[in-house]
């Protein structure tokens, strides 16, 4: 029953106007994000273009514009060289993280 407590208590999250919506493709991508950030590494661009394998590169690069759009990632240039660009969560994006965090705890109880 916690699992479907948890599934219910997102879907809440997800459908107040505090969060912009996102497709299962912007989902799977910004958690995958979420693991490597909790793991203290930063992400590239061409990091992020092959860290879900189910995706294609492309359709990750035009993701990343959509969470971008939406708040919940921004792009950092390397100090050293500005070829390179980082993925980076935003307040927003950890807010909503933060929130997801919540669910669980929430749901065990």
């Amino acid at each position: 029953m916690s699992y479907t407590k948890f599934i219910n208590l997102v879907r809440a999250i997800r459908s107040t106007p505090n969060f912009p919506a996102m497709d299962a493709v912007e989902e799977q991508i910004l958690n995958a994000f979420a693991s490597a950030w909790a793991l203290g590494r930063q992400v590239t661009v061409m990091e992020a273009m092959e860290m879900v394998p189910d995706i294609s590169g492309s359709t990750v690069h035009r993701r990343l514009k959509t969470l971008r759009d939406k708040g919940l990632i921004e792009l950092d240039i390397d100090a050293i060289d500005n070829r390179v660009k980082y993925v980076v969560a935003t307040s927003l994006a950890k807010k909503y993280f933060a929130k997801l965090d919540e669910c669980l705890v929430r749901a065990r109880e």
